[in-house]
C-alpha cells in the first residue's frame, strides 16, 4: 500500500467527532455553499457541523444512524446508511458535507443529492493510515485520488484538493476535497 504524501506545514486535521468544534477544512469552505441554501451533514456524529451551517443560516438536514446529539433545529433523519435505503428520495441539497466517513456505495446517492451549484464537502482518512492506528480497514480509506475521481464521475468541478499525511491532532493519512456542481 502506498503512503500518502507528507506535508508537515498543513496540520489542521479534522478533531474527532466527538469535539464540538467543526474541521478547519469545512469552516473553509462552509462560504462557497449558497446563503440559506439547505444542507446535507451525512454521518453527522455528534452534530459539529450541523451547528456550523445553522449558525450560518442554512437549513441542515442531519443524518446518522445515532443521532441523539444532534442540534434539534436540524431536520434529523436516524438511518443506517449502510443497511438502509437512501433516506431521501430525491431531495437536492446547496451544500453536502461528508467527514471521517467513508462508504462507497452511497457515492452516486451523494451526487446525486447535489443541487446545481450545490457544493461537496468531504474529508476523511486515506491509504496509508493503517500506519497511525484506526481507521486501517481499507473499506474505510479513501485509495489515492479517489475523492477527485468521485468528482470527475459526478462532473464536479473541483475547488480544492489534498490527499496528505498530518501531524495534529494525532498522526494520520487524510484526504480532503471541495467541488461544485455547475449549473449548466
Amino acid at each position: 500500500m502506498a503512503a500518502c504524501a507528507a506535508f508537515p506545514t498543513l496540520d489542521d486535521m479534522p478533531m474527532p467527532a466527538e469535539q464540538a468544534a467543526p474541521s478547519p477544512w469545512v469552516v473553509r469552505f462552509a462560504p462557497f455553499v449558497a446563503p440559506g441554501g439547505p444542507v446535507l451533514d451525512l454521518a453527522a456524529g455528534g452534530g459539529r457541523h450541523t451547528r456550523l451551517f445553522l449558525e450560518r443560516g442554512h437549513a441542515v438536514t442531519a443524518i446518522d444512524r445515532d443521532t441523539s446529539r444532534v442540534a434539534a433545529r436540524a431536520t434529523i433523519v436516524t438511518a443506517d446508511l449502510e443497511a438502509d435505503p437512501w433516506p431521501l428520495g430525491e431531495a437536492r441539497f446547496a451544500g453536502i458535507v461528508v467527514t471521517n466517513y467513508l462508504y462507497r456505495p452511497l457515492f452516486p446517492a451523494i451526487l446525486a443529492a447535489l443541487a446545481p451549484d450545490g457544493v461537496l464537502i468531504y474529508e476523511t482518512f486515506a491509504s496509508g493510515n493503517a500506519r497511525f492506528g484506526r481507521p486501517s480497514n481499507p473499506d474505510f480509506l479513501l485509495r489515492h485520488g479517489e475523492l477527485l475521481a468521485v468528482a470527475a464521475a459526478g462532473g464536479l468541478h473541483v475547488l480544492a484538493y489534498e490527499d496528505l499525511e498530518v501531524s495534529e491532532p494525532k498522526p494520520a493519512c487524510v484526504q480532503r476535497l471541495c467541488a461544485t456542481r455547475l449549473s449548466r
